[in-house]
């Protein structure tokens, strides 16, 4: 078996630094610039990566915002539309991950072809 090519599903924490870290407080306006930094051709990230400390962080701010009973657990929620996971490690925060932004599409261009009236009804069937 060889176990060299092993793809791991999350960031590892000890190669792959923290992008940001607080004290005792979180702080949704320098997340919102990290995802801000990260967003680029069309694509913006998808995950957002944190350790326990920093799910307690967000955990105390949700639960200030929303009410205690409405924050049981983080993993697998969506925080400023990226899927919030929980890693088990004391402290670290990444946003990664890549989601392709949605092409907005003209109205116009999903409406059907314009048929002539008179041509058309000469094709169709009637009982």
């Amino acid at each position: 078996m060889n176990l060299t090519n092993h793809h791991q599903p999350y960031p590892d924490d000890v190669s792959i630094p923290t992008e940001l870290s607080f004290d005792g407080i979180w702080d949704g306006d320098a997340v919102s610039e990290l995802i801000r930094s990260k967003c680029e051709d069309g694509a913006s990230p998808a995950f957002l990566f944190l350790g326990k400390k920093e799910t307690r962080l967000l955990k105390e701010h949700l639960a200030e915002i929303f009410g205690p009973e409405a924050v049981i657990a983080l993993n697998g929620t969506r925080y400023k539309e990226l899927e919030v996971v929980t890693l088990q490690c004391e402290s670290f925060l990444n946003i990664g991950g890549s989601k392709a932004a949605r092409a907005l599409q003209d109205p116009i261009s999903r409406r059907p072809a314009w048929r002539d009236r008179d041509t058309d009804t000469l094709w169709q069937f009637r009982i």
